[in-house]
Protein backbone atom coordinates (compact mmCIF):
# COMPACT_ATOMS: atom_id res chain seq x y z
CA UNK A 1 0.00 0.00 0.00
CA UNK A 2 2.83 2.46 1.04
CA UNK A 3 6.72 2.74 0.53
CA UNK A 4 8.78 1.82 2.39
CA UNK A 5 11.25 3.70 4.70
CA UNK A 6 14.89 4.45 3.76
CA UNK A 7 15.03 5.55 7.31
CA UNK A 8 16.15 2.55 9.00
CA UNK A 9 14.84 4.64 12.91
CA UNK A 10 11.40 4.77 10.93
CA UNK A 11 11.51 1.07 10.12
CA UNK A 12 12.32 -0.15 13.92
CA UNK A 13 9.72 2.79 15.69
CA UNK A 14 6.53 2.58 13.36
CA UNK A 15 5.27 -0.72 15.35
CA UNK A 16 5.85 0.32 19.10
CA UNK A 17 4.11 3.57 18.01
CA UNK A 18 1.24 1.57 16.53
CA UNK A 19 1.09 -0.54 19.69
CA UNK A 20 0.94 2.68 21.61
CA UNK A 21 -1.77 4.34 19.73
CA UNK A 22 -3.97 1.13 19.72
CA UNK A 23 -3.65 1.27 23.25
CA UNK A 24 -4.02 4.90 23.52
CA UNK A 25 -7.61 4.82 21.79
CA UNK A 26 -9.04 1.28 22.91
CA UNK A 27 -8.62 3.25 25.77
CA UNK A 28 -10.24 6.15 24.91
CA UNK A 29 -13.04 4.63 23.62
CA UNK A 30 -13.77 2.69 26.33
CA UNK A 31 -13.77 5.82 28.72
CA UNK A 32 -16.70 6.94 26.49
CA UNK A 33 -14.18 9.79 24.78
CA UNK A 34 -15.57 11.06 21.09
CA UNK A 35 -14.53 12.95 18.53
CA UNK A 36 -11.32 10.25 18.09
CA UNK A 37 -8.81 10.35 15.70
CA UNK A 38 -8.48 6.88 13.23
CA UNK A 39 -5.83 4.52 14.37
CA UNK A 40 -2.44 5.00 12.53
CA UNK A 41 -1.12 1.43 11.00
CA UNK A 42 2.98 0.64 11.38
CA UNK A 43 3.19 1.40 7.22
CA UNK A 44 1.60 4.61 7.95
CA UNK A 45 3.93 6.02 10.62
CA UNK A 46 6.63 4.09 8.66
CA UNK A 47 6.14 6.66 5.64
CA UNK A 48 5.14 9.36 7.40
CA UNK A 49 8.70 9.66 9.74
CA UNK A 50 10.32 8.79 6.79
CA UNK A 51 9.33 11.62 4.78
CA UNK A 52 9.58 13.57 7.71
CA UNK A 53 13.48 12.70 8.72
CA UNK A 54 14.29 13.64 5.07
CA UNK A 55 12.21 17.17 5.34
CA UNK A 56 14.63 17.87 7.99
CA UNK A 57 17.86 17.59 6.27
CA UNK A 58 17.07 20.12 3.35
CA UNK A 59 16.87 24.19 3.53
CA UNK A 60 14.80 26.43 1.83
CA UNK A 61 16.68 29.39 1.12
CA UNK A 62 18.82 28.73 3.72
CA UNK A 63 16.58 28.24 6.61
CA UNK A 64 16.12 24.54 8.11
CA UNK A 65 12.34 22.98 7.47
CA UNK A 66 10.30 23.07 10.54
CA UNK A 67 6.54 21.33 9.86
CA UNK A 68 4.18 19.16 12.03
CA UNK A 69 2.49 16.59 10.08
CA UNK A 70 -0.84 14.91 11.22
CA UNK A 71 -2.20 11.82 10.49
CA UNK A 72 -6.42 12.72 10.26
CA UNK A 73 -9.04 12.93 6.81
CA UNK A 74 -10.17 16.37 5.59
CA UNK A 75 -13.39 15.66 7.55
CA UNK A 76 -11.74 15.52 11.02
CA UNK A 77 -10.14 18.91 10.71
CA UNK A 78 -12.71 21.21 11.43
CA UNK A 79 -12.24 25.10 9.58
CA UNK A 80 -9.17 23.51 7.29
CA UNK A 81 -6.98 25.00 4.55
CA UNK A 82 -7.40 22.58 1.51
CA UNK A 83 -5.26 22.44 -1.55
CA UNK A 84 -7.46 21.90 -4.49
CA UNK A 85 -5.56 19.36 -5.56
CA UNK A 86 -3.77 16.68 -3.05
CA UNK A 87 0.04 16.99 -3.10
CA UNK A 88 2.36 13.82 -2.81
CA UNK A 89 3.65 13.19 0.41
CA UNK A 90 7.31 13.70 -0.63
CA UNK A 91 10.97 15.44 1.33
CA UNK A 92 10.71 17.75 -2.16
CA UNK A 93 7.21 18.52 -1.74
CA UNK A 94 7.16 19.16 1.90
CA UNK A 95 10.65 21.24 2.07
CA UNK A 96 9.08 24.02 -0.24
CA UNK A 97 5.58 24.30 1.11
CA UNK A 98 7.62 24.27 4.93
CA UNK A 99 8.06 28.17 5.08
CA UNK A 100 4.31 28.77 5.20
CA UNK A 101 3.42 25.98 7.84
CA UNK A 102 6.31 26.61 10.34
CA UNK A 103 4.48 28.37 12.95
CA UNK A 104 3.47 26.34 16.29
CA UNK A 105 -0.14 25.15 16.12
CA UNK A 106 -0.01 24.96 12.17
CA UNK A 107 -0.54 21.09 10.68
CA UNK A 108 -0.23 19.73 7.30
CA UNK A 109 -2.62 17.03 7.20
CA UNK A 110 -1.85 13.81 5.62
CA UNK A 111 -4.71 11.03 4.38
CA UNK A 112 -4.54 8.04 2.24
CA UNK A 113 -6.25 6.70 -1.08
CA UNK A 114 -6.43 3.07 0.02
CA UNK A 115 -2.38 3.21 -2.00
CA UNK A 116 -0.60 6.29 -1.30
CA UNK A 117 -0.02 8.96 1.16
CA UNK A 118 -1.30 12.39 0.45
CA UNK A 119 -1.20 16.21 2.30
CA UNK A 120 -4.70 17.52 1.68
CA UNK A 121 -4.31 21.00 2.88
CA UNK A 122 -3.42 22.89 6.37
CA UNK A 123 -5.42 22.69 10.02
CA UNK A 124 -5.05 24.48 13.26
CA UNK A 125 -7.72 21.72 15.03
CA UNK A 126 -7.61 17.81 14.94
CA UNK A 127 -9.33 14.99 16.60
CA UNK A 128 -8.67 13.81 20.06
CA UNK A 129 -5.21 11.27 20.26
CA UNK A 130 -4.45 12.48 16.77
CA UNK A 131 -0.83 11.33 15.28
CA UNK A 132 1.58 14.13 14.69
CA UNK A 133 5.13 13.99 13.50
CA UNK A 134 7.40 17.22 14.32
CA UNK A 135 9.93 18.08 12.54
CA UNK A 136 12.22 20.02 15.18
CA UNK A 137 15.54 20.67 14.03
CA UNK A 138 18.03 18.62 11.32
CA UNK A 139 17.44 15.05 11.96
CA UNK A 140 15.52 15.51 15.19
CA UNK A 141 11.50 14.45 15.32
CA UNK A 142 8.91 13.87 17.76
CA UNK A 143 6.18 11.92 17.90
CA UNK A 144 3.25 12.85 19.64
CA UNK A 145 -0.64 13.43 19.94
CA UNK A 146 -3.17 15.57 20.79
CA UNK A 147 -4.22 14.94 24.26
CA UNK A 148 -7.94 14.70 24.75
CA UNK A 149 -8.17 17.15 27.70
CA UNK A 150 -8.18 20.74 25.86
CA UNK A 151 -5.78 23.44 26.37
CA UNK A 152 -2.06 22.03 26.68
CA UNK A 153 1.08 20.91 25.36
CA UNK A 154 1.02 17.21 23.50
CA UNK A 155 1.76 14.64 24.81
CA UNK A 156 5.32 13.14 23.26
CA UNK A 157 5.36 9.49 22.48
CA UNK A 158 8.93 9.14 21.06
CA UNK A 159 11.41 11.32 19.84
CA UNK A 160 14.05 10.37 17.46
CA UNK A 161 17.09 12.37 16.55
CA UNK A 162 19.19 10.28 13.88
CA UNK A 163 19.79 6.75 14.50
CA UNK A 164 18.98 7.07 18.43
CA UNK A 165 15.22 6.40 19.53
CA UNK A 166 13.97 7.69 22.88
CA UNK A 167 10.54 5.86 23.36
CA UNK A 168 8.56 7.25 26.10
CA UNK A 169 8.10 4.80 29.02
CA UNK A 170 4.88 6.46 30.67
CA UNK A 171 4.45 3.77 33.54
CA UNK A 172 8.26 4.10 34.36
CA UNK A 173 8.06 7.08 36.48
CA UNK A 174 5.07 5.57 38.48
CA UNK A 175 7.54 3.10 39.99
CA UNK A 176 10.02 5.05 40.89
CA UNK A 177 9.95 7.07 44.31
CA UNK A 178 7.06 10.01 44.30
CA UNK A 179 6.07 11.54 40.68
CA UNK A 180 5.95 15.35 40.90
CA UNK A 181 2.42 16.43 39.40
CA UNK A 182 4.47 18.03 35.89
CA UNK A 183 5.74 14.62 34.99
CA UNK A 184 2.05 13.08 35.75
CA UNK A 185 0.60 15.72 33.17
CA UNK A 186 3.63 15.20 30.61
CA UNK A 187 3.08 11.35 30.44
CA UNK A 188 -0.65 12.20 30.31
CA UNK A 189 -1.01 9.44 33.41
CA UNK A 190 -3.60 11.91 34.95
CA UNK A 191 -7.21 10.92 34.72
CA UNK A 192 -10.08 13.08 33.22
CA UNK A 193 -11.30 13.63 36.94
CA UNK A 194 -7.69 15.10 37.54
CA UNK A 195 -6.33 15.99 34.28
CA UNK A 196 -6.71 20.34 33.16
CA UNK A 197 -4.24 21.60 31.38
CA UNK A 198 -5.70 24.87 31.48
CA UNK A 199 -4.49 25.28 34.89
CA UNK A 200 -0.83 23.01 34.08
CA UNK A 201 1.52 26.36 33.65
CA UNK A 202 3.93 24.44 35.01
CA UNK A 203 4.68 22.54 31.96
CA UNK A 204 3.98 25.77 29.91
CA UNK A 205 6.91 27.42 31.81
CA UNK A 206 9.10 25.00 31.36
CA UNK A 207 8.81 25.16 27.48
CA UNK A 208 9.06 28.80 27.74
CA UNK A 209 12.28 28.80 30.04
CA UNK A 210 13.88 26.20 28.17
CA UNK A 211 13.13 28.35 24.70
CA UNK A 212 15.34 31.08 25.55
CA UNK A 213 18.16 29.05 25.35
CA UNK A 214 20.26 30.59 28.55
CA UNK A 215 19.54 27.79 31.28
CA UNK A 216 17.66 29.05 34.06
CA UNK A 217 16.19 27.68 37.24
CA UNK A 218 12.44 27.99 38.91
CA UNK A 219 11.99 26.98 42.63
CA UNK A 220 8.25 26.19 42.83
CA UNK A 221 7.68 26.57 46.90
CA UNK A 222 4.78 26.29 49.32
CA UNK A 223 2.67 29.66 49.21
CA UNK A 224 2.34 31.39 52.71
CA UNK A 225 5.69 30.56 53.96
CA UNK A 226 9.04 32.07 54.21
CA UNK A 227 11.05 28.59 54.88
CA UNK A 228 12.64 28.93 52.20
CA UNK A 229 14.89 31.97 52.39
CA UNK A 230 16.94 30.28 55.08
CA UNK A 231 18.03 28.26 51.93
CA UNK A 232 19.32 31.63 49.94
CA UNK A 233 21.88 34.79 49.90
CA UNK A 234 20.83 37.82 51.44
CA UNK A 235 20.04 40.72 50.26
CA UNK A 236 17.67 39.34 47.49
CA UNK A 237 18.54 41.88 44.66
CA UNK A 238 15.12 41.35 42.89
CA UNK A 239 12.42 40.51 45.79
CA UNK A 240 9.26 41.54 45.19
CA UNK A 241 7.00 43.75 47.72
CA UNK A 242 4.05 42.59 47.36
CA UNK A 243 4.53 39.13 45.53
CA UNK A 244 3.52 39.49 41.70
CA UNK A 245 0.17 38.17 41.06
CA UNK A 246 -0.60 38.31 37.49
CA UNK A 247 -0.18 34.35 36.93
CA UNK A 248 -2.25 33.59 40.06
CA UNK A 249 -4.96 35.95 39.66
CA UNK A 250 -5.06 34.07 36.05
CA UNK A 251 -5.12 30.45 36.93
CA UNK A 252 -8.11 31.73 39.72
CA UNK A 253 -10.24 33.15 37.79
CA UNK A 254 -13.56 32.17 37.38
CA UNK A 255 -13.58 29.87 33.79
CA UNK A 256 -17.59 30.70 33.77
CA UNK A 257 -16.35 34.64 33.33
CA UNK A 258 -14.18 35.07 30.42
CA UNK A 259 -13.66 32.96 27.39
CA UNK A 260 -11.51 30.11 26.69
CA UNK A 261 -9.86 32.09 24.36
CA UNK A 262 -9.30 35.06 26.21
CA UNK A 263 -8.10 33.55 29.34
CA UNK A 264 -5.40 31.05 27.19
CA UNK A 265 -3.93 34.13 25.55
CA UNK A 266 -4.07 35.69 28.63
CA UNK A 267 -2.42 32.95 30.21
CA UNK A 268 0.56 32.62 27.26
CA UNK A 269 1.73 36.02 28.15
CA UNK A 270 2.09 35.81 31.56
CA UNK A 271 3.73 32.43 31.05
CA UNK A 272 6.05 34.28 28.95
CA UNK A 273 6.97 37.20 31.29
CA UNK A 274 8.15 34.72 33.75
CA UNK A 275 9.62 32.72 31.46
CA UNK A 276 11.73 35.62 30.60
CA UNK A 277 12.82 36.75 34.23
CA UNK A 278 14.50 32.98 34.24
CA UNK A 279 17.18 33.96 32.12
CA UNK A 280 18.83 36.10 34.51
CA UNK A 281 21.26 35.09 36.42
CA UNK A 282 19.99 33.17 39.55
CA UNK A 283 16.96 31.61 40.05
CA UNK A 284 13.52 32.84 39.91
CA UNK A 285 11.17 31.47 42.93
CA UNK A 286 7.15 31.26 42.65
CA UNK A 287 4.63 29.77 45.10
CA UNK A 288 2.55 26.46 44.18
CA UNK A 289 -0.85 29.02 43.43
CA UNK A 290 2.06 30.90 41.07
CA UNK A 291 2.70 33.91 43.07
CA UNK A 292 5.86 35.33 41.74
CA UNK A 293 8.45 36.11 45.02
CA UNK A 294 11.85 37.05 43.42
CA UNK A 295 14.23 36.23 40.63
CA UNK A 296 17.98 36.23 40.11
CA UNK A 297 18.03 34.38 43.05
CA UNK A 298 21.53 32.61 44.70
CA UNK A 299 20.80 29.72 47.04
CA UNK A 300 23.04 28.59 49.51
CA UNK A 301 22.43 25.53 51.82
CA UNK A 302 20.50 26.01 54.82
CA UNK A 303 22.98 26.19 58.16
CA UNK A 304 21.29 23.55 59.53
CA UNK A 305 21.34 21.19 56.99
CA UNK A 306 24.57 18.66 54.95
CA UNK A 307 26.01 18.88 52.00
CA UNK A 308 24.09 16.95 49.28
CA UNK A 309 25.98 13.65 48.46
CA UNK A 310 23.98 11.39 46.43
CA UNK A 311 20.19 11.86 43.59
CA UNK A 312 18.02 9.28 42.22
CA UNK A 313 18.61 9.85 38.75
CA UNK A 314 16.31 8.66 36.16
CA UNK A 315 14.92 9.60 32.44
CA UNK A 316 11.11 8.34 31.36
CA UNK A 317 12.55 6.33 28.65
CA UNK A 318 12.84 2.34 27.32
CA UNK A 319 16.34 1.09 27.95
CA UNK A 320 17.58 3.60 30.58
CA UNK A 321 18.29 2.67 34.20
CA UNK A 322 17.39 4.69 37.39
CA UNK A 323 21.08 5.90 39.00
CA UNK A 324 22.38 6.91 42.42
CA UNK A 325 24.58 9.43 41.60
CA UNK A 326 26.52 12.68 42.97
CA UNK A 327 24.34 15.99 41.87
CA UNK A 328 27.29 17.39 40.10
CA UNK A 329 27.18 14.41 37.73
CA UNK A 330 23.91 15.81 35.91
CA UNK A 331 25.03 19.29 34.98
CA UNK A 332 27.03 22.43 36.73
CA UNK A 333 26.31 24.62 39.14
CA UNK A 334 22.91 25.16 38.53
CA UNK A 335 21.19 21.83 39.24
CA UNK A 336 23.56 20.81 42.52
CA UNK A 337 22.39 23.98 43.79
CA UNK A 338 18.89 22.89 43.03
CA UNK A 339 19.17 20.05 44.13
CA UNK A 340 20.55 21.53 47.76
CA UNK A 341 17.73 22.92 47.42
CA UNK A 342 15.40 20.54 47.38
CA UNK A 343 17.48 18.65 50.09
CA UNK A 344 17.30 21.51 52.40
CA UNK A 345 13.61 22.45 51.68
CA UNK A 346 11.56 19.28 51.10
CA UNK A 347 8.28 20.14 50.34
CA UNK A 348 10.28 22.46 47.11
CA UNK A 349 10.12 21.80 43.35
CA UNK A 350 12.90 22.69 41.13
CA UNK A 351 12.66 23.40 37.54
CA UNK A 352 16.33 23.62 35.93
CA UNK A 353 17.15 24.26 32.10
CA UNK A 354 20.36 23.70 30.45
CA UNK A 355 21.70 26.13 28.14
CA UNK A 356 22.30 22.96 25.63
CA UNK A 357 18.33 22.16 26.32
CA UNK A 358 18.69 19.29 29.00
CA UNK A 359 15.97 20.15 31.69
CA UNK A 360 15.71 18.61 35.01
CA UNK A 361 12.75 18.39 37.77
CA UNK A 362 14.40 18.12 41.05
CA UNK A 363 11.83 17.01 43.52
CA UNK A 364 11.97 15.08 47.65
CA UNK A 365 10.85 11.59 47.98
CA UNK A 366 9.23 10.83 50.98
CA UNK A 367 9.08 6.69 50.15
CA UNK A 368 13.04 6.44 49.37
CA UNK A 369 14.20 9.29 51.56
CA UNK A 370 16.15 10.97 48.47
CA UNK A 371 16.24 13.76 46.23
CA UNK A 372 14.31 12.71 43.03
CA UNK A 373 15.70 13.97 39.83
CA UNK A 374 13.94 13.51 36.71
CA UNK A 375 15.13 14.53 32.89
CA UNK A 376 12.09 15.52 31.05
CA UNK A 377 13.95 17.27 28.03
CA UNK A 378 12.23 14.50 25.93
CA UNK A 379 8.96 15.77 26.73
CA UNK A 380 8.70 18.97 26.38
CA UNK A 381 10.05 18.93 22.64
Amino acid sequence: MINRATYQAAKIVAPLVEEHFATLLEEASAAGEIDLAPQPPARVIEAIVDAAFWVSLRKEEGHSAKISLAFLPPEQSGNALLFKHNLPLSPNILTKIAPGVERSGVYLGVWHDGYDLYVWGTTLTMPNCCLVVDVSDPALLVIKHRRIHGFGKFTNVAVLKGEQIKLINQKKAEKIGECPGILISLLDLAGPSDHNDYLNVMIQLAVSMRAHGRGGAVLVVPQNTREWEHSVIHPITYHLTPSYKGLANLVRKDRSVASEIYLQAALKKEIEYIGGLTAIDGATVITDEYELLAFGVKTSRAHSNEHIQEILFFEPINDVAAVVIHPAKIGGTRHLSAAQFVFDQKDALALVASQDGHFTVFSWSEKLNIVQAQRIDALLL
